[in-house]
């Protein structure tokens, strides 16, 4: 039988990285579906400071108040699958090194006011864009964000229209249409 130390070592042999978190809301939506608190994503091209730099650049671009970092790691996931071709891994290196560049060294070192002023001169070069680009599917495409936002699916046929499309607590009861709202409705009188 192995030791735990050989065995780790082994793993992170075998990756570029690893991102590891805890999850911050133990009673939390997302807690629900995650067998432990505690996570780990492997990264098979991306360092593990660069996956890092990258969970704070997303973080900053979508910022969601309570939404847990294992979350946003699935956009570095993804990026780091992307980058086993040598043109996206040139094009995210590069912008973390400008990102610490800029910050006088470690942009991660900084607070979240000051990484935001330091990353916003980004905005539109191929670093920001790709990030961007990526992040609007990863980060929104999964089933954590989906506990997160309180998203119930597409279900059967009936999808949205019978899984709370009607039930928005935070808009006025507007007028009902003649027809009703949903196809299945009988008019009101």
């Amino acid at each position: 039988m192995s030791s735990p130390t050989l065995s780790r070592r082994v793993f992170l042999k075998g990756s570029g990285g690893v991102l590891a978190g805890t999850l911050a809301f133990a009673a939390g939506p997302i807690s629900l579906l995650a067998p432990s608190r505690s996570w780990a994503m492997p990264l098979d091209t991306l360092s593990t400071r660069q996956g890092e730099v990258l969970l704070g650049v997303a973080k900053q671009m979508f910022p969601h108040p309570g939404l847990e970092d294992a979350v946003y790691a699935h956009v570095v996931k993804s990026l780091d699958r992307k980058s086993a071709d040598g043109l996206m891994l040139g094009i995210l290196h590069d912008g973390i090194v400008e990102l610490d560049r800029s910050a006088g060294g470690d942009w991660l070192a900084l607070n979240d006011a000051a990484r935001l002023e330091h990353l916003a001169p980004l905005a539109g070069t191929p670093f920001f864009e790709t990030i961007r680009g990526d992040a609007v599917v990863s980060l929104y495409d999964n089933p954590l964000a989906f506990a997160h936002f309180g998203y119930q699916g597409a279900e059967g046929d009936g999808g949205y229209l019978t899984k709370g499309f009607n039930d928005l607590t935070w808009l006025p009861d507007p007028p009902q249409p003649q027809g009703g709202y949903l196809p299945f409705e009988e008019p009101t009188a």
